[in-house]
Protein backbone atom coordinates (compact mmCIF):
# COMPACT_ATOMS: atom_id res chain seq x y z
CA UNK A 1 0.00 0.00 0.00
CA UNK A 2 1.06 3.55 -0.98
CA UNK A 3 0.80 6.44 1.85
CA UNK A 4 1.74 9.42 0.50
CA UNK A 5 2.45 12.84 3.05
CA UNK A 6 0.98 15.96 1.78
CA UNK A 7 3.01 19.11 2.50
CA UNK A 8 3.35 22.70 1.52
CA UNK A 9 6.86 24.60 1.14
CA UNK A 10 8.02 27.81 0.69
CA UNK A 11 10.93 28.42 -1.70
CA UNK A 12 12.38 31.44 -1.24
CA UNK A 13 16.23 31.51 -2.91
CA UNK A 14 18.38 34.44 -2.60
CA UNK A 15 21.88 35.44 -5.25
CA UNK A 16 21.57 31.43 -5.94
CA UNK A 17 20.92 30.10 -2.93
CA UNK A 18 18.09 28.55 -1.25
CA UNK A 19 16.75 28.72 2.58
CA UNK A 20 16.58 25.22 4.06
CA UNK A 21 15.48 24.51 7.80
CA UNK A 22 17.51 21.90 10.36
CA UNK A 23 15.46 20.09 12.61
CA UNK A 24 16.93 19.37 16.03
CA UNK A 25 18.32 16.11 15.91
CA UNK A 26 18.47 15.71 12.59
CA UNK A 27 21.54 15.51 10.06
CA UNK A 28 18.90 16.30 7.09
CA UNK A 29 18.24 19.81 5.64
CA UNK A 30 14.38 20.36 4.18
CA UNK A 31 12.34 23.26 2.63
CA UNK A 32 10.63 25.44 5.49
CA UNK A 33 7.09 23.91 5.74
CA UNK A 34 5.20 21.27 6.84
CA UNK A 35 2.00 18.90 6.44
CA UNK A 36 -1.35 20.38 6.37
CA UNK A 37 -4.12 20.23 9.24
CA UNK A 38 -7.37 19.24 8.36
CA UNK A 39 -9.54 21.68 6.17
CA UNK A 40 -6.59 23.99 5.45
CA UNK A 41 -5.81 24.78 2.34
CA UNK A 42 -1.92 25.21 0.63
CA UNK A 43 -2.22 29.26 1.62
CA UNK A 44 -3.02 28.86 4.66
CA UNK A 45 -0.84 25.67 5.54
CA UNK A 46 2.03 28.18 3.95
CA UNK A 47 1.27 31.00 6.36
CA UNK A 48 0.65 28.75 9.64
CA UNK A 49 4.03 26.46 9.09
CA UNK A 50 6.02 29.61 8.20
CA UNK A 51 5.41 32.08 10.81
CA UNK A 52 5.52 29.10 13.39
CA UNK A 53 9.20 27.75 12.09
CA UNK A 54 10.92 30.50 10.75
CA UNK A 55 9.51 33.59 12.56
CA UNK A 56 8.01 35.60 9.57
CA UNK A 57 4.69 36.66 8.11
CA UNK A 58 4.34 35.22 4.26
CA UNK A 59 2.49 37.75 2.30
CA UNK A 60 -0.70 36.04 0.91
CA UNK A 61 -0.52 38.48 -2.41
CA UNK A 62 2.35 37.45 -3.42
CA UNK A 63 2.15 33.63 -3.34
CA UNK A 64 2.49 32.30 -6.36
CA UNK A 65 2.48 28.46 -6.87
CA UNK A 66 6.14 26.86 -8.30
CA UNK A 67 5.30 23.29 -8.49
CA UNK A 68 4.27 19.62 -6.82
CA UNK A 69 6.78 17.73 -6.52
CA UNK A 70 6.85 13.39 -5.74
CA UNK A 71 9.37 11.36 -4.32
CA UNK A 72 10.10 8.21 -1.87
CA UNK A 73 9.64 10.22 1.98
CA UNK A 74 13.31 10.57 3.73
CA UNK A 75 13.41 8.03 6.68
CA UNK A 76 10.04 5.99 6.31
CA UNK A 77 9.42 2.96 5.31
CA UNK A 78 9.51 1.51 1.46
CA UNK A 79 6.34 2.37 0.03
CA UNK A 80 5.58 6.45 1.95
CA UNK A 81 5.78 9.07 -0.71
CA UNK A 82 5.83 12.58 0.11
CA UNK A 83 4.00 14.81 -2.47
CA UNK A 84 5.42 18.72 -1.63
CA UNK A 85 3.48 21.59 -3.46
CA UNK A 86 5.90 24.56 -3.51
CA UNK A 87 5.23 28.59 -3.53
CA UNK A 88 7.34 31.41 -4.10
CA UNK A 89 6.15 34.12 -1.36
CA UNK A 90 7.47 37.38 -0.01
CA UNK A 91 7.66 37.72 3.64
CA UNK A 92 8.03 40.42 6.41
CA UNK A 93 10.02 40.14 9.54
CA UNK A 94 13.10 38.51 11.04
CA UNK A 95 14.18 35.26 9.84
CA UNK A 96 14.87 33.10 12.77
CA UNK A 97 14.62 29.50 13.73
CA UNK A 98 11.25 28.68 16.01
CA UNK A 99 9.67 25.60 17.25
CA UNK A 100 11.27 22.55 16.05
CA UNK A 101 14.01 24.38 13.85
CA UNK A 102 17.54 24.45 14.82
CA UNK A 103 19.17 25.92 12.10
CA UNK A 104 18.19 28.11 9.15
CA UNK A 105 20.77 27.38 6.31
CA UNK A 106 21.23 28.62 3.01
CA UNK A 107 22.51 25.45 0.37
CA UNK A 108 23.22 25.54 -3.52
CA UNK A 109 22.96 23.63 -6.10
CA UNK A 110 26.22 21.31 -4.86
CA UNK A 111 24.50 21.40 -1.60
CA UNK A 112 21.89 19.07 -2.41
CA UNK A 113 23.00 15.82 -1.00
CA UNK A 114 21.97 16.94 2.19
CA UNK A 115 18.25 17.30 1.32
CA UNK A 116 15.77 14.68 0.91
CA UNK A 117 14.76 13.28 -2.61
CA UNK A 118 12.07 15.72 -3.30
CA UNK A 119 13.97 18.42 -2.51
CA UNK A 120 16.67 16.90 -4.72
CA UNK A 121 14.01 17.38 -7.49
CA UNK A 122 12.98 20.84 -6.72
CA UNK A 123 17.05 21.67 -6.72
CA UNK A 124 17.64 20.53 -10.08
CA UNK A 125 14.23 22.34 -11.28
CA UNK A 126 15.61 25.67 -9.54
CA UNK A 127 19.40 24.85 -11.29
CA UNK A 128 17.90 24.00 -14.60
CA UNK A 129 15.93 27.71 -14.22
CA UNK A 130 19.37 29.38 -13.27
CA UNK A 131 17.60 30.44 -10.01
CA UNK A 132 20.22 28.38 -7.96
CA UNK A 133 23.79 28.73 -7.97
Amino acid sequence: MITKIDKIAWIHVVKGQILCARSKGKEICYLPGGKREPGETDTDTLLREIEEELSVRIKPETISHFGTFEAEAHDKPEGVLVKMSCYFADFEGELSPASEIEELVWLTYQDRDRVSSVSQMIFEQLHEMKRLS
